[in-house]
């Protein structure tokens, strides 16, 4: 019948998160840009024994790269 079906969810890859799922999504973005592009960093820093210079140049990437993520997802309310 009509009436037993359990409703679906409405969320969709284009929809905003609310609340705090804003601040969560941030974060998330903001500390996974700093680890990937620092472990990138570090593995060039492996490869090319630079001393540390290239982590520091993928961390502040990948922190420049969190921020843009955020701007673009979450800076524009609909």
């Amino acid at each position: 019948m009509a009436g037993d079906q359990t409703p679906r969810p409405s969320g969709g890859p284009d929809d905003n998160p609310t609340g705090a799922g804003q601040g969560w999504t941030a974060l998330s973005y903001l500390i996974g840009g700093m680890l990937v592009w620092g472990f990138i960093g570090w593995l060039v820093d492996q490869w090319l024994d630079t001393g540390g210079i290239a982590t520091g140049i993928g961390v502040v990437l990948g922190m420049a790269g969190g921020i843009i993520l955020v701007v673009r997802r979450l800076g524009t309310p609909t």
